[in-house]
């Protein structure tokens, strides 16, 4: 059956879940290097990973001949263009259980790297390499982004090689709890910038950013903040914006075939000629090919933070599942009359004045410090314990020292460079 809208609206529709069926899934990304030369790993040494990585139950996905990611039940391992990994984690009940998902899976790297003797890099940009450094792979569909998306985007290829982000999963019950959480989140990406910046660095000198990620993906292809996301967004209204948006490529079989500007709507009235209508993996497919800071598929998807170690993995989610889950009406009255054109002149400036950023006539760390104690506010409210009878709001220690001492990650980054020009405390340890 072909596509049509209200095919589309329904299938958001169906992405609605009851309260008790509302989770948590976090996708985090890892930059990867050669402990010998720094230099970003190859599609040969991703295989050698990935086949240690068998010992712990992970299985090989193919495309043709290649290996392009792994699978163990309900979680993957993706290849990204430049060989950065990134672990899709389950949706889970609280962030107990999405901690532990992801420290396993950091204790499984860790193990296969070191044999390797590669090193992992927790960093919202590669602190090291120029483009041009950087080895490719072969999974179909990177190959023509390279060739396609530089096109509407001058920092397309920055994005696709040298960047890494953690991602927050978050459900909705119904149409009119999608439209409050959506507002909500894309009012405070500014603040969520700031707060995560974690990639000063770049080519191995300063970068006069504080998240040189966030400044290359708001000069990318098919990414950024529409200003439709700050209004209130319902199903058709989305659907009516992934409609009238170009499709990237489109797939058939195994092959990807670029549709040279068509948009989704051509799609449905038959005007691409590699494919005569869509079906829901097309869709599926150009949900997932629109880069901006929140997107819709069947849940809500928060891209704006930067990929970070150990000691702040947890945060962001901590703190999205506070305020969406438990606080959204408070978050809501906050946001709820900020200009439109304020938030997207803060969100231009934060990836460069981080916390000195001005937003409704107060700076970005003000609002931080109010998100941080909305988040606390909602964690405690669901006082969700695990066996040490702690709750959630443990994870957000990590962001209440930020406020204290008044630095980002971002800024503790160029402290430590000014000590440490050989970069060596780039890697976890």
């Amino acid at each position: 059956m072909s596509l049509n809208k209200k095919n589309i609206i329904d299938y958001f529709q169906s992405g609605s879940k009851s309260h008790n069926e509302c989770g948590i899934g976090i996708e985090h990304e890892k930059l990867l290097f050669y402990e010998k030369n720094n230099q970003r790993i190859n599609y040969e040494s991703i295989l050698e990973m990935f086949k240690e990585l068998y010992e712990f139950g992970w299985k090989p996905v193919y495309e043709g001949q290649n290996i392009i990611s792994l699978n163990k039940g309900k979680k993957n391992i993706t290849l990204e263009p430049g060989n950065q990994i990134e672990l899709s984690g389950e949706n889970l009940k609280n962030i107990h259980e999405a901690c532990s998902e992801s420290q396993n899976y950091l204790f499984e790297l860790k193990q296969v790297t070191k044999r390797l003797n590669i090193q992992i890099v927790s960093s919202g940009f590669d602190p090291f390499s120029k483009l041009n450094e950087i080895p490719s792979n072969p999974k179909k569909r990177y190959s023509l982004m390279t060739k396609e998306m530089p096109k509407e985007g001058r920092l397309s290829l920055d994005m696709m090689y040298r960047s890494c982000g953690t991602q927050i999963n978050l459900d909705y019950v119904s149409e009119n709890d999608f439209t409050k959480k959506f507002f909500v989140l894309n009012r405070i990406v500014p603040i969520i910038i700031a707060l995560f910046a974690n990639s000063s660095i770049i080519e191995k000198k300063k970068s006069k950013f504080l998240s040189y990620r966030s400044y290359v993906w708001q000069n990318t292809s098919r990414g950024g903040l529409p200003k439709i996301f700050l209004e209130k967004m319902d199903f058709e209204k989305y659907a009516d914006f992934i409609i009238n948006y170009p499709v990237l490529f489109i797939q058939k079989n195994e092959n990807y075939f670029n549709p040279n500007g068509k948009t989704f709507k051509d799609f449905i009235e038959g005007k691409i000629e590699f494919k005569k209508t869509p079906s829901e993996k097309d869709l599926t497919n150009h949900l997932s090919t629109i880069f901006t800071e929140t997107r819709l598929k069947k849940y809500i998807e928060f891209r704006s933070m930067d990929a970070c170690g150990w000691d702040c993995l947890c945060a962001g989610p901590a703190l999205l599942t506070g305020i969406i889950y438990s606080n959204l009406d408070e978050a809501f009255n906050v946001v709820r009359n900020w200009d439109s054109i304020d938030i997207l002149s803060a969100y231009k400036d934060a990836p460069k004045k981080g916390f000195k950023t001005s937003l409704n006539k107060k700076d970005l760390y003000y609002w931080s410090s109010i998100l941080i104690n909305l988040g606390k506010e909602g964690l405690n409210n669901r006082n969700i314990l695990n066996r040490n009878k702690s709750n959630e709001v443990q994870f957000l220690s990590h962001l209440e020292n930020i406020i204290l001492n008044k630095n980002t990650n971002a800024e503790n980054m160029l402290n430590k460079f000014s000590k440490d020009k050989n970069l060596s405390f780039f890697y976890e340890k």
